[in-house]
């Protein structure tokens, strides 16, 4: 197991789900990861959680706000790319034909928050670490393993994304003439963009590891879960599933290889 001190500029470094329910969610995902968690006061008198896989910390699950709450929101996972400026990314998102949605806000001493968004849409947080780095672990059990953006605009989105972040790109033609876009940082994939199917509202999908992907699956199921997308009968490393939480958060999962 590798325990992560640092994100590169570019590298997707944390995830965290906004819900309705922080205490069914928690229940819920300690099923899925055996996550255990510590609870920190929000400015308005509620809280949230951080999700820990054995000592180290992998994500946070907070309440929606009032806004979000008014309108009926699902619950929504979210992504957060790792920045040396913020700041500097959210001037240049407008540049580039995205927009700033948020910030850039300082987080007390731990970091530096701001939300974009590519053309074609899909929010995407920008992290510059203080004293929070982002997900100690990656590509682990319990952990933060892929993210991929599904948009109607692809291309745009690259684009989008090379400009802000300096990205190196993979494309893997698909049997529709489409094609599945990599995002790399010093040579490795870390993040995928996708056309988005018709009728689908763009947005990124966050992807946790497992060490065993139909275990996973069935343990959400019995928490109260719903799969939307079923592993293959013979599931080994790489293998997919995604789940629906019972607040409507969607998360996929992929089994990783277990650390010794």
């Amino acid at each position: 197991m590798t325990v992560r001190k640092h994100y590169a500029n570019g590298e997707p470094c944390w995830a965290d789900l906004q819900t309705r329910d922080v205490a069914a969610a928690k229940e819920f995902y300690q099923h899925i990861f055996g996550w255990s968690y510590k609870d920190l006061p929000t400015p308005d008198g509620r809280s949230y959680s951080q999700a820990f896989a054995g000592e180290h910390l992998v994500a946070v699950i907070a309440p929606q706000n009032p806004l979000q709450e008014s309108a009926g929101t699902h619950g929504q996972w979210n992504i957060y790319i790792a920045a040396t400026d913020t700041e500097e990314i959210g001037e240049d998102a407008v540049h580039a034909g995205g927009k700033l949605q948020f910030g850039p806000e300082h987080v007390a001493d731990t970091g530096v928050l701001a939300f974009i968004e590519p053309p074609g849409g899909g929010t995407t947080g920008v992290w510059q670490a203080g004293t929070h780095i982002g997900s100690h672990l990656f590509n682990e059990p319990g952990a933060l393993a892929w993210a991929e953006l599904l948009t109607p605009e692809p291309q745009a989105a690259v684009g989008f994304f090379q400009q802000l972040f300096g990205h190196e790109v993979t494309e893997y033609p698909q049997d529709d003439g489409g094609s599945y876009s990599t995002l790399m940082v010093n040579g490795d994939e870390v993040a995928g963009i996708v056309p988005a199917d018709e009728g689908d509202d763009p947005g990124w999908q966050v992807y946790f590891g497992v060490a065993d992907v139909r275990r996973a699956v069935d343990a959400a199921v019995a928490a109260g879960g719903e799969v939307l997308v079923e592993p293959e009968d013979n599931t080994e490393p790489g293998s997919l599933a995604t789940i629906r939480d019972p607040q409507s958060g969607v998360l996929s999962l992929i089994q990783v290889v277990s650390p010794n």
